[in-house]
């Protein structure tokens, strides 16, 4: 058995990607009302901070911060992930594992976090954020993209609406 550990830091804001075990499904977008509703539920049990986040058909990427002193984003997920896949139903490929662990087999069972380490680490997470519609070819101007954080980031002036995106480098758990 493989040994996995996650940078657990007290209020840190992190940087996520989280994907469905079968990337060629469109289930994030076809079932969107469901995911808002569990991140919701979630984060009214589970507070947290959206600073960016942006959903594709088969993948997710986020930056959250959570509240000082709490570094549980594990159980976050685990509650997101288990609310969707029970609202989504449906029968999926599973290994023995996955069933052993009574897991519904529609998420990869891992995902990518990174703590943000300065401002430009955060700026750069969060355009990666959303600019990767533009990155996957799904659209030519990241604002084209429905589901995004770049619509309230715009509204709040943080960025303008002719941003294009796509180009941010660095290693983001794809």
């Amino acid at each position: 058995m493989s040994s996995y550990r996650r940078a657990l830091v007290n209020g840190a804001t992190y940087f996520f990607t989280v994907a469905l075990a079968d990337r060629s499904t469109t289930a994030l977008v076809e079932n969107i009302g469901l995911l808002r509703d569990a991140v919701a539920r979630t984060g009214a049990e589970l507070p947290f901070r959206i600073d960016a986040m942006v959903i594709l058909p088969d993948h997710l990427h986020a930056v959250w911060t959570l509240p000082e002193g709490d570094a549980a984003f594990p159980e976050r997920w685990r509650r997101i992930k288990a609310r969707f896949s029970h609202g989504v139903g449906g029968a999926y490929r599973r290994t023995a594992s996955k069933i052993a662990k009574r897991e519904v087999g529609l998420w990869q069972r891992r995902y990518w976090e990174h703590v943000i380490r300065d401002e430009r680490d955060y700026r750069a997470h969060v355009e990666y954020c959303w600019g990767n519609p533009v990155k996957h070819g799904v659209v030519a101007r990241a604002v084209e993209w429905p589901y995004s954080s770049i619509h309230r980031d715009i509204r709040r002036g943080l960025v303008a609406p002719e941003w294009v995106g796509g180009d941010v480098d660095g290693n983001f758990g794809e």
